[in-house]
């Protein structure tokens, strides 16, 4: 279980009525309780060029349906090949995502640093994909209750990513009210089932999600 954490000092406004891309609000910071309270409005960070950090709630937004995950014959073998944890190494999952040499890159450390925070006390959670030892792909994200708001995933073996991905999926499965947020579609995701809904569709299935029970996060969990 999550630890409990303090009331937010910020205020969001309503993403309901927001630009479709723009940031929602500007400011803040990036304690745990800030960002809680951020996802549970259906807001995310992002710093933007100037280095001011800014809140998105775009319109549409992108959702997988983890009964809707497609799999490949390919993405299958990889998957029967490779072991798949749960929180085993969250802080390294955080900096592959964050590697430089990544196109359009934006994690930096104090994002890892408050994401590992996160994780620390329970909100926070990541996917591992193994390959003869060596670790092949993983994501992270945040979970409240049914919500897992996906925040970024890398691989170092072909279908890695994907890999971690369909385990995230596998564990999601039987959850009630689900809600698997990953924020913009890209060609990529859709090619893997993502599809965008309203923003209000969306805001709508997070005030359930967030009040309903989630799966059990077992650090280091064997899930293949």
């Amino acid at each position: 279980m999550p630890r409990a954490l303090p009331p937010s000092a910020w205020a969001f406004p309503s993403p309901r009525d927001a630009e479709p891309e723009g940031p929602v609000a500007l400011g803040g910071d990036l304690e745990p309780s800030t960002l809680v309270a951020a996802y549970s409005r259906g807001l995310f960070p992002m710093p933007l060029r100037s280095g001011a950090l800014a809140w998105f709630s775009p319109d549409p937004r992108a959702v997988l349906e983890p009964s809707d995950m497609h799999v490949s014959r390919t993405l299958a073998r990889s998957r029967s090949r490779m072991e798949v944890t749960v929180d085993a190494c969250f802080t390294e999952v955080m900096r592959a995502c964050a590697d430089p040499s990544r196109p359009h890159g934006w994690i930096d450390e104090d994002f890892i640093t408050a994401y590992t925070n996160l994780h620390e006390l329970g909100w926070a959670h990541s996917i591992e994909a193994w390959s003869d030892g060596e670790l092949a792909g993983g994501l992270y994200g945040i979970a409240i209750g049914s919500l897992f708001a996906g925040e970024s995933m890398f691989h170092h073996r072909t279908d890695g990513s994907k890999v971690a991905l369909v385990g995230l999926c596998e564990l999601l499965g039987d959850v009630r009210e689900v809600l698997l947020d990953v924020q913009w579609i890209t060609p990529h995701l859709e090619s893997l089932g993502v599809i965008e809904i309203p923003r209000d569709e969306y805001l709508d299935r997070l005030d359930r999600a967030v009040q309903s029970p989630g799966p059990a996060w077992q650090a280091g969990t064997s899930r293949g």
